[in-house]
């Protein structure tokens, strides 16, 4: 079917439009890179943690970073592009935390076993068909409670920078503000310039240390002991499924999109088996990242953004390729440059849920409940909030349900 050219905004001027290819914006790009941005600046440090705890070496390391960088921009171009939305793929941090504290003590071909049988637990789960249905009987409130409490850190994290950063802080809240007046298409990728060069400016970031090199992928033969496959493998999983998969399924949901889960689980689980032994140890659908590219800001037409996952696809790619050399380069942006801009990209989807949550209606008081309890951030078991407030949000829901 030929898509009908795009219409240029009230206000905006038509210089201003890239010469990208037909159908594609900017804002596609721009959203792509930032959600790439986002997910390797906040927990590539806890991935190299995890590697570590396993005995990987240097060589290792970057294996398991170039690995995962191939697995996760495969998995976004090819889900954006056939379901025409927004699927993007991360790796578990909070599966990475769980490995960084539990590997000690096993050997590197232990843990890949490990990798493969939490992978197998997937794929399993995704050819049964029992989590898609399971996840579509979920109430659209209680969905949005959980994002919105997930992303309110990320919208609190503008303003943590503000006393060592204040001229950034304030000076990005400006530029957003008076840009989306004028130019809304166009305010993160104002911002995100605007940081730059301001940093750049102050020599706050420096690139001049950082050199070019391929990734070499290193293949290591799994080991199986079954008290690393209880204690490590079945938690990976668990740990993976409730506050990764479920968050991201949420994110897709209030957005509109009705992406089959169960696809992508089989292929996610297919793909981290046959390369967990280079060092993948899990991906899985994104929550935070993938709030980035689905929401408005990537670009006005909902219809249009699954290619803003396609761009983090690619950009997921050349990490992979560039291995360390990439991720020094994400790791060189200063923490409050990506913590604003990752706050204002995120803006319009936390209003927009947190609008979901307050509405007048049957679910307001467990949508309620179950914002509060996953921004609380509190921990039980090893499993995220995030799974606690959707429970808490059910239970809620069936004592008014007996009530009535």
């Amino acid at each position: 079917m030929t898509q009908q050219p795009q219409q240029v905004q009230s206000g905006e001027s038509p210089l201003l439009r890239a010469p990208v290819p037909a159908g594609w914006s900017g804002s596609h790009w721009v959203a792509g890179f930032v959600a790439v941005l986002v997910g390797f600046a906040s927990s590539v440090a806890i991935v190299f943690q995890a590697a570590a705890a396993a005995g990987a070496n240097a060589a290792q390391i970057a294996s398991w970073i170039g690995i995962l960088g191939f697995a996760m921009g495969v998995t976004c171009i090819g889900f954006s592009w056939y379901f025409k939305a927004p699927v993007l793929t991360a790796w578990s941090t909070p599966g990475a935390a769980l490995l960084a504290t539990s590997l000690t003590g096993y050997s590197l071909a232990e843990a890949v076993g490990v990798f493969m049988f939490s992978a197998l637990l997937t794929l399993l789960l995704g050819l049964s068909g029992w989590f898609d249905r399971a996840t579509r009987a979920l109430p659209l409130p209680l969905a949005a409670a959980m994002l919105a409490g997930i992303l309110l850190q990320f919208g609190l994290g503008i303003f943590r920078h503000l006393p060592q950063a204040p001229l950034l802080v304030i000076g990005s809240v400006v530029l957003f503000v008076l840009s989306r007046r004028f130019l809304p298409r166009y305010s993160i990728p104002l911002v995100l310039l605007a940081g730059v060069v301001f940093t750049l400016l102050r020599g706050e970031w420096s690139v001049q240390q950082l050199e070019p090199a391929l990734v070499q992928l290193e293949w290591v033969w799994p080991q199986w002991n079954w008290q690393a496959l209880l204690g490590v493998g079945l938690p990976l999983f668990l740990v993976t499924m409730s506050s990764q998969n479920v968050p991201g399924l949420a994110v897709l949901r209030s957005q509109g999109y009705q992406t089959p889960v169960s696809p992508i689980l089989t292929v996610t689980g297919l793909l981290t088996l046959v390369t967990a032994p280079f060092g993948n140890f899990s991906i899985n659908l994104a929550a935070i990242t993938a709030a980035i590219c689905s929401g408005p800001e990537a670009h006005p037409d909902p219809t249009s953004r699954y290619r803003a996952g396609i761009a983090a696809g690619i950009f997921y790619l050349l990490t992979g390729l560039a291995g360390s050399t990439i991720v020094a380069l994400f790791l060189a942006f200063p923490p409050a440059l990506v913590a604003v801009v990752a706050g204002l990209a995120l803006l319009v989807t936390i209003a927009a849920n947190l609008s979901v949550v307050s509405h007048d209606g049957p679910y307001r008081e467990a949508a309620m409940l179950t914002f509060l309890l996953t921004a609380s951030g509190v921990n039980f078991f090893g499993i995220a909030s995030a799974f606690w407030g959707l429970v808490l949000g059910v239970l809620v829901l069936v004592l008014q349900r007996w009530r009535a």
